[in-house]
């Protein structure tokens, strides 16, 4: 048993945390009485780490290895092609294993990372991101999406390569319906996503509607599907860039369906900010989805960090407080309650997302935290610090050298 003393918790209390093996024990003032094992935080935050919803670990870091392209969705599809052929187990496995370490030394401890199943790369890049979460078992929690980035349809081999991918282990049902060529196959799409998930007993996170084009609208065939099944609750939906665009009609009512069905939205506008609106001129859309409209709906939104050093985005580095800061410009995000619902969109948000009962700051929870050099959320938004110390069940797993004294106002 040990304890966290003197933390402030993200509502400006001060508090101890006691943790007993992986588990939290106790929170609030004086818990650390008796506990021998102390680490003193002196005042600073204490936020529960982050997790990443939304990531292709897959992908990660091959950026400098592809040709040049248009800066399209399109265009980096086209161009990772010829890389993804050449993957190997051990290439994605050195990859994605870097770049879980670098996502836990900046305070991330949990991802959710969707992995190409197609018939370029076959099993391969599922094979290599499944070696690394169990080299990084000690160090994070790494869940596997199987996703037909190429179709169902049009990729043809794809739906027998999702089946195995599940039977070998694949964790989420992903999906990709508005890449099929037309509505009869995004449908028929969406439909055998459903199957298999129904079939294989599990969640569903499908990209869609990643498009500037407003008359695409395969989130509602998604929550339709969900709630005709009663899959409610299990289901996320990522990107959705373009309902930005559709009529406000169709908006309010796909939104209220999602309402229903528990969809939670994975918005990604550190990705989306430079892929969309490549074709406009004078105002240029933002690429994000409507994500007020969904807050205000009460639909759970949460953000992810996507892509890193890859064909689609050449930046990222696996900071969720990056990410919260980006996605804060983009969806015009600064007042109070803005700024805790940015909190809650990379940590409580995801874990919602992925159905997670042990996440939080909280006695029961799992002993996933970190201690950062500041006083308060909204200063760790601005400036952006290092934390000093990640724990991964209950175990330091992760410190950073702050050298200049704690930021105060």
């Amino acid at each position: 048993m040990w304890a966290l003393q003197d933390a402030r918790l993200p509502d400006g209390a001060r508090a101890d945390i006691v943790v007993d093996g992986e588990l939290v024990t106790g929170v609030g003032p004086g818990a650390a009485d008796g506990v021998a094992d102390r680490v003193d935080a002196s005042g600073k935050l204490v936020l529960p780490a982050f997790i990443d919803g939304h990531v292709h670990l897959d992908k990660v870091l091959i950026r400098d290895e592809l040709r040049e392209h248009d800066g399209t969705l399109a265009g980096a599809i086209e161009a990772i092609h010829e890389r993804k052929r050449r993957y190997t187990v051990d290439d994605v496995r050195a990859r994605a294993s870097a770049m879980i370490a670098d996502s836990v030394r900046l305070g991330t401890t949990r991802l959710r990372s969707h992995v190409d199943v197609d018939t370029i790369g076959g099993l391969t890049p599922l094979e290599g991101v499944m070696a690394a979460a169990a080299d990084c078992a000690d160090i994070a929690d790494v869940r596997t999406t199987a996703f037909p980035q190429e179709g169902l349809l049009r990729d043809r081999g794809a739906y027998e390569l999702m089946e195995a991918a599940l039977e070998a282990g694949a964790d989420v049902v992903g999906g990709m319906p508005h890449w099929e060529l037309d509505e009869a196959s995004q449908r028929q799409h969406v439909r055998l996503c459903f199957d298999l998930a129904e079939r294989f007993n599990r969640d569903i996170d499908m990209h869609v509607d990643e498009t500037d084009d407003g008359g695409v609208r395969t989130l509602e065939m998604v929550a339709d599907e969900a709630l005709e099944r009663g899959y409610v609750g299990r289901v996320c939906a990522g990107h959705v860039c373009s309902l930005a665009a559709a009529d406000h009609d169709y908006a309010e009512r796909v939104i209220e369906k999602c309402r229903r069905a528990e969809i939670s939205i994975a918005a990604n506008p550190v990705t989306n900010l430079v892929l969309q609106g490549r074709g406009d001129r004078g105002l240029i859309r933002r690429g994000t989805t409507r994500i007020g409209e969904f807050r205000a709906a009460g639909v759970n939104v949460l953000f992810g960090q996507d892509c890193v050093k890859d064909g689609f985005y050449p930046f990222g580095r696996g900071s969720m407080l990056e990410v919260a800061l980006i996605s804060a410009h983009a969806a015009h995000l600064t007042n109070r309650s803005d700024l805790d619902f940015v909190l809650r969109a990379i940590s409580d948000g995801p874990a919602q997302a992925m159905r997670l009962t042990d996440y939080g700051l909280r006695p029961g929870a799992r002993a996933d935290f970190q201690l950062l050099p500041v006083l308060t959320w909204s200063e760790a938004l601005r400036l952006q610090p290092l934390p000093e110390k990640v724990w991964f069940r209950g175990r330091l797993v992760a410190e950073n050298s702050v050298r200049s004294v704690m930021y105060r106002r």
